[in-house]
């Protein structure tokens, strides 16, 4: 009994280390920079700097049938999967726009340039530049699914217009983290306001 509890002690400080590591490595990792425009009770308007990302589009309407395709695509690109067999640094969150036709994207680290980056092996792949925009963006915690992602989006619909604020465009979905971390875990809904005056 007294070797299993210490057993049971080494595995359980062991997984604590680990998801320590995860979630400081997570949270180092460069992220899409934005500044906090208005806090409201459920959710926040912020406004997003210009950005490039590297996109793929899938013909689904499901966050669970595409989620890994698209991810292990991009994640291909920037392991390597490129004329230059070049690794391109990760970045959050990862970006998911769903609808009859759902993007995924990830966001091109700050000090590349569009001329610089190499072409990817998978001809889906393509790079877009982002102007500045404003976003209304709710989060919530632990995993990501499809009923999770349509009832916060519902909510932030319903807090939009409960404030008199329009939108456009479609809702996107954002992932901080690797599915390999338990504690911390971030996800937003975010939309593209019509206008925003503070």
């Amino acid at each position: 009994m007294k070797t299993i509890l210490i057993v049971t002690s080494i595995l359980l400080g062991i997984m604590i280390l680990a998801q320590a590591f995860i979630y400081t490595s997570t949270n180092s990792t460069e992220q899409h920079k934005y500044v906090v425009l208005k806090k409201f009770e459920e959710f926040e308007v912020r406004q997003y700097a210009p950005a490039m990302f590297s996109s793929v589009k899938m013909v689904s309407d499901s966050y669970e049938t595409i989620s890994s395709t698209g991810f292990r695509t991009l994640a291909g690109y920037i392991f390597g999967g490129n004329d230059k067999n070049e690794k391109i640094a990760m970045t959050s969150p990862v970006v998911m726009e769903i609808g009859d036709t759902t993007r995924m994207s990830f966001m091109v680290p700050s000090d590349m340039k569009k001329e610089d980056l190499p072409k990817p092996n998978n001809g889906r792949i393509y790079f877009e530049e982002q102007e500045q925009k404003i976003m209304a963006a709710i989060e919530f915690g632990g995993w990501a699914d499809d009923e999770k992602i349509e009832e916060y989006t519902n909510k932030l619909k319903a807090n939009l217009k409960a404030n008199g604020l329009s939108f456009t465009g479609k809702f996107s979905y954002l992932g901080y983290n690797p599915p390999y971390q338990v504690v911390g875990r971030r996800n937003e809904i975010v939309v593209e306001l019509v206008e925003f005056v503070k």
